[in-house]
């Protein structure tokens, strides 16, 4: 059975993840990488993000093969309030490799960093990605009106959340 696991993203993991956020498929996010170039120059910063406590961005692997992207970001204001993102390459949807990264950053986020709370913010219009989090254990509490800006036009987000005690 092929096994997913996560690692932290490297420079050496640029030209992959450039293709994976440049796929015209990839569309309910908006990354404003334009260039291997950028998105190396990008995961240089890691580690200041991971020192400063920022964000903890890793990449996915299917059977030791990087097959997507997926990060925490720490609330500024809310200490103990991590929020996860993530994207898997179109040609590998359907396996289930989402939902086991959510589910391992998600320990990572409970046992390493503290948190109390996790939440997961998704389209409205992403329904794999909503199955993504109710099948890793989040609980939808809601929807947040015009909370992202994708390509300078605002959609509603539904808030999955889970807590460290679920």
């Amino acid at each position: 059975m092929p096994k997913v696991t996560i690692r932290p993203q490297r420079v050496s993991d640029a030209k992959r993840f450039f293709e994976i956020i440049t796929n015209p498929n990839f569309k309910h996010t908006h990354v404003p990488v334009k260039s291997v170039e950028e998105e190396r120059k990008w995961l240089r910063g890691n580690v200041g993000r991971r020192k400063k406590n920022i964000e903890h961005n890793f990449a996915i692997l299917y059977d030791g093969y990087v097959v997507g992207v997926i990060g925490m970001k720490m609330d500024p204001h809310h200490k103990h309030i991590g929020e996860i993102g993530y994207g898997v390459d179109e040609s590998y949807h359907g396996r289930g490799i989402a939902t086991e990264a959510v589910r391992q950053i998600g320990k990572i986020g409970f046992r390493k960093l503290g948190l109390e709370r996790i939440e997961i913010r998704t389209s409205v219009k992403n329904k794999a990605s909503q199955r993504v989090a109710i099948k890793a254990g989040y609980k939808k509490e809601g929807i947040l009106r015009h909370a992202f800006n994708l390509r300078g036009k605002f959609v509603d987000d539904y808030l999955y959340a889970k807590i460290k005690k679920d």
